[in-house]
């Protein structure tokens, strides 16, 4: 996919010019061009500055420098879990106001943001001499650019060459309509970090105890993970496999 593939080039530079473009994607001058300054990802996650160079919004690099822009909160796993609670809740609001993020408490949010901090934290605990300290972890992903781009997820923690997207849940049963809400932005979130990671979905209910299970994708022949918070060690397990070295 052209836009894909330049979007990637883009992304994981400091700058290139649109004939550069023409040697590292598989199509022509106006076909680069057309893309540029029309498709949805680059027309609203890069810019080109005044050298003519183009540039993403978010780096396809570690650390992914832009993707704070995006975040309620986002950093090194090591920085974060410095934190006292009510440090990283202050930097968490600011952040949120920030990025446009709507903090109406009525219905919980703040004790919602609360509960995904805690579970993690209580995460990299249990990974404890597992986790590399340069990990990456983001809170209250939102991308809204115009009418084409969307990109909500809860948690996002970036490892060497996996992206964990999280949505949480305070509640202790599985429902479909959530399952689906998990999954759903996988493809953006694959065309965002690019194709040097895998992208794990999965939801995960803050209520519940000892679950840990795959609940079917309606119309394909995928599952998405489902678990508890205090099962989210054995996510992490599954796709990175420490537990077998």
């Amino acid at each position: 996919m052209v836009e894909r593939a330049l979007y990637h080039e883009i992304c994981r530079r400091d700058g290139v010019k649109a004939r550069e473009l023409e040697k590292l994607v598989p199509a022509d001058k106006h076909q680069i061009n057309r893309y540029l300054y029309c498709a949805p990802f680059l027309k609203e996650l890069c810019y080109r500055d005044e050298n003519y160079c183009w540039h993403g919004l978010i780096r396809q690099s570690r650390p992914h420098r832009g993707l704070g822009n995006f975040c309620g909160y986002y950093a090194a796993v090591s920085d974060f879990l410095t934190l006292t609670e009510q440090q990283w809740m202050e930097a968490m609001v600011a952040g949120c106001r920030s990025n446009g993020r709507n903090l109406n408490d009525t219905r919980g949010l703040l004790h919602s943001f609360r509960d995904c901090r805690e579970v993690m934290v209580n995460l990299f605990g249990d990974l404890q001499g597992v986790y590399a300290p340069d990990w990456e972890i983001g809170f209250e992903l939102r991308i809204k650019r115009a009418r084409y781009i969307r990109i909500y997820t809860d948690v996002l923690v970036i490892t060497e060459n996996k992206v964990f997207a999280l949505e949480f849940k305070m509640k202790e049963e599985i429902q479909q309509q959530e399952v689906l809400q998990a999954a759903k932005y996988v493809e953006y979130l694959e065309v965002l970090f690019g194709p040097d990671y895998d992208v794990i979905p999965a939801l995960v209910l803050t209520r519940a105890r000892d679950l840990y299970t795959y609940v079917p994708l309606p119309g394909t022949d995928g599952a998405l993970p489902v678990c508890a918070g205090d099962m989210l060690f054995n996510l992490f397990d599954e796709y990175i496999g420490f537990l077998r070295h």
